[in-house]
């Protein structure tokens, strides 16, 4: 593992008023985050459609629609239904928003802005995020609604389902690095992008895809998003909340997307490292350890926002699964494909400790995950630069030219 430089305090204050100023700090950063995703998705979506989406509000590209939303949400009329168990009712949007902003106090931005550095920060920062879920539940048995009682169902058995896979894909990058704290598993990964664990063996490699997918699963994402599946259940678990009970709920969903992001980040991607070693040179500089650790935050947060960009992607362009499917995903693919990728890792590390073996296989790997990072990177270029210019017709044009003469035979 690369040495760690001396952990120094983010500021020199006592420890409750400098939790309290943290609190603050995290408290606006999630506000600011999940406004943005909300605005960001509606672009996404937007150019993905060949539409504009947001355009007036603010100025530039309607860049406050979300605040603007936010307001009128604030404005208008919480209403409860007659039927309704009004404490759970009332209670079930802050138990739903305050787990996924609670587990930002565990999450590293950097080797110096880790608030809270504990040796089982994994397993704090999972125990914290499935508390979600009961936030969910509470709303749609609360709700007396038979629309939001399917849709917390679903969320219950997607979730538990779904912990399973996703704790399996979790153990392996632990099994590698031997420890359970995100600041040891980011460090260990500086150096370089081949030293990224996702890129350390073959078997890390598919785990980091099992993780991604058990990912969107347990945070409601498309095409696992079947509590609020509008076309079957009106909004799902939601459906009978307003005002800034309903938008809690898509706080906390944002919020949870961004930490979902930033977990595949520092388990996965090299964490608040960068693809060349930089920051791991500037850490062990002295006169630019402060320097290091303001460039690693920012890049932790790009490599975040990507996650959360892919997130999106995902979402427009995927149908959404049938429950059957969503649990055969589970139960027949994602649960044995991520035992035996456990079962690989461990046999990797006692085969392969190390030496040319180990590093022509992560040169292999590395160059793949390039590969890949390059042709989305290219998609995205040429969507940006083609969309909605016929492109797309004229491309496919022989095609369906091909086809309408194999039909006519």
């Amino acid at each position: 593992m690369v040495p760690a430089p001396d952990y120094i305090p983010l500021i020199n204050l006592p420890r409750p008023i400098e939790a309290v100023a943290v609190i603050a700090v995290y408290l606006g950063f999630v506000s600011v985050v999940a406004m943005f995703f909300i605005w960001w998705e509606r672009k996404v979506s937007a150019h993905m459609q060949s539409r504009l989406g947001p355009m007036r509000v603010g100025g530039w590209h309607g860049w406050s629609q979300s605040l603007a939303d936010g307001l009128k949400l604030l404005s208008k009329e919480d209403l409860i239904p007659d039927e309704a168990d009004r404490p759970l009712f009332r209670i079930a949007p802050y138990l739903a928003f305050v787990p996924a902003f609670a587990a930002f106090a565990v999450l590293p931005f950097s080797a110096k802005f880790a608030f809270v550095d504990v040796s089982i920060t994994v397993v704090l920062i999972f125990g914290i995020l499935a508390l979600e879920v009961l936030g969910v539940i509470l709303g749609g048995w609360a709700s007396n609604s038979k629309w939001s009682l399917y849709g917390a169902m679903r969320e219950a058995c997607q979730i538990v389902s779904y912990e399973i896979p996703l704790g399996l894909a979790v153990l392996t990058p632990v099994l590698t690095v031997g420890s359970l704290s995100l600041v040891d598993i980011s460090i260990d990964q500086g150096g370089g992008i081949h030293r990224w664990l996702a890129f350390r063996n073959p078997f890390l490699f598919v785990s980091f895809g099992v993780f991604f997918i058990a990912s969107l699963a347990a945070n409601k994402r498309a095409p696992f998003d079947l509590p609020e599946s509008e076309s079957e259940l009106v909004a799902g678990f939601h459906t009978e909340y307003s005002g800034m009970r309903f938008a809690m709920f898509f706080f906390a969903e944002y919020a949870a997307m961004f930490l979902i992001g930033g977990l595949a980040a520092l388990l996965y991607l090299g964490g608040w490292y960068d693809p060349f070693g930089i920051v791991l040179h500037m850490e062990h500089t002295p006169s630019l350890v402060w320097w290091a650790a303001l460039a690693g935050a920012g890049i932790f947060v790009v490599k975040a926002f990507t996650m959360v960009f892919v997130q999106m992607w995902l979402r427009w362009t995927l149908p959404r699964l049938r429950i059957d499917q969503v649990l055969y995903m589970c139960v027949k693919v994602l649960l044995p494909l991520a035992c035996v990728n456990l079962l690989g890792v461990a046999l990797w590390a006692w085969l392969f400790p190390g030496g040319a073996a180990q590093l022509a296989v992560q040169i292999v790997l590395t160059v793949i995950g390039a590969g890949g990072a390059g042709a989305f990177l290219a998609i995205l270029v040429w969507a940006m630069f083609f969309r909605g210019r016929g492109i797309t017709v004229s491309m496919l044009k022989p095609w369906t030219n091909l086809l309408h003469r194999t039909e006519s035979k």
